[in-house]
């Protein structure tokens, strides 16, 4: 009998591994889409008219609606159930309006298309998330999400790479849309294939792992936390600008920091991810005071200090993607889950628009404002997850 509970709690395992790569392998065709077309919209927008103003709204506008609508997408998943349904609808709006900027004549009518990918992520991101948290009861929620954000970012590599393969090639920044049309059609497929393959992903759910209930009185403090890690952790964006800005690195150089940042990401994810399945939320805490120093360094710390700097910065990246969305998935019951995750994303969000705009504000004033701002931030929200950590280590049962 025990060999039989074994061997059944095995072959659940790997399905619910099965699930997670595939959900994977969905996140990393969808990067390649929408970050390969990040890559060039700045240019395109300029070469269609925008203003500078303009095009600061327009991406500023975006990401608001991205993460603000994913509390209104959360709450509807779980009050329908229809996780596939929203996730389907949001992953088709999401890609669908990257190949149509390629056929656009105005910077308005390119704007609208950008706030619609943005809310069609807003739409499928809650029940994604809530579909993954029972297939990680299986196998660890910090591995699972870890995993996840492994594959994604392999997409947000490729994407760019492929849009500026059209580029060298002699295409112009409507046929390295056009081109992204090619992962954004087999993404559909592959959402299509996973609903077909995995039509209650609820079923993965192992109810034998109980929730930390003790730690979801400590639910406000891990947001605010949360909230203060997106507010104090810098754009790259803004990065880059300091490196061009002052000489540090040759601008050429900047791609590939940020490519190194995101292979950082993605080996950070895995790992943090299994360290928090094992030790819990200090796992957050530690790492959020680590990744801290990424500021000083990549600020004041010249050409040297600026790699070590962004390769801090990508494992905070890592970091985030992974251990954040485990603790929501361990402290919070299947059916309030979506929700949770909506809550959670657009606090992360709306904190990490309006840290954004005061960061930059700040580095205007003086870069060293920026760094005390970015640092205390950080290691307040250390200090704030070390705080949930000695209520209740959160580990996996």
């Amino acid at each position: 009998m025990k060999a039989q509970t074994l061997s059944a709690r095995q072959d659940a395992a790997r399905e619910a591994t099965r699930f997670v790569v595939l959900m994977g392998v969905v996140s990393l065709l969808a990067d390649a889409t929408y970050e390969g077309a990040r890559s060039i919209l700045g240019p395109y927008l300029l070469a269609l008219g925008a203003s500078a103003t303009a095009v600061g709204f327009v991406a500023g506008l975006g990401e608001l609606v991205g993460y603000g609508l994913r509390l209104v997408s959360g709450r509807l998943a779980d009050r329908t159930r229809r996780f596939w349904d929203l996730t389907a609808a949001g992953y088709a709006v999401n890609l669908l309006s990257v190949p149509l900027l390629a056929v656009v004549g105005r910077w308005e009518a390119a704007a609208a298309l950008v706030v619609a990918e943005r809310a069609g992520k807003a739409v499928r991101t809650p029940p994604r998330d809530a579909m993954l948290s029972y297939a990680a009861s299986r196998v660890g929620a910090g591995w699972a999400f870890g995993l996840h954000e492994a594959l994604d970012q392999v997409g947000a590599v490729a994407g760019p790479l492929l849009v500026a393969a059209v580029l060298g090639a002699g295409g112009s920044l409507r046929w390295g849309f056009a081109a992204l049309a090619f992962p954004a059609a087999l993404c559909l497929l592959t959402v299509a294939w996973a609903r077909t393959r995995f039509p209650q992903p609820s079923q993965l759910e192992d109810t034998s792992s109980p929730l930390d209930f003790r730690l979801r009185r400590a639910l406000g403090l891990y947001l605010l936390g949360a909230g203060l890690v997106a507010a104090g952790f810098v754009d790259f964006p803004l990065l880059a600008y300091h490196f061009a800005r002052n000489a540090v690195l040759p601008t050429t150089a900047v791609p590939v920091l940020y490519a190194l940042a995101m292979a950082t990401d993605a080996v950070a994810a895995l790992v943090l991810g299994r360290w928090f399945d094992r030790y819990g939320i200090r796992t957050l805490a530690l790492g959020t005071a680590a990744t801290a120093a990424f500021a000083p360094l990549a600020i004041f710390g010249g050409p040297a200090g600026a790699v070590a700097g962004i390769v801090l910065w990508g494992m905070g990246v890592g970091l985030q993607e992974s251990v954040l969305r485990a603790a929501v998935a361990r402290m919070v019951p299947p059916d309030r889950r979506a929700s949770a995750f909506g809550l959670f994303q657009t606090v992360y969000g709306v904190a990490w628009f309006a840290g954004s705009a005061l960061m930059g504000l700040l580095y205007d004033a003086h870069p060293s404002y920026l760094v005390l701002f970015a640092v205390a931030t950080q290691l307040s929200a250390a200090g704030l997850f070390g705080w949930s950590a000695a209520r209740s280590p959160l580990r996996r049962p």
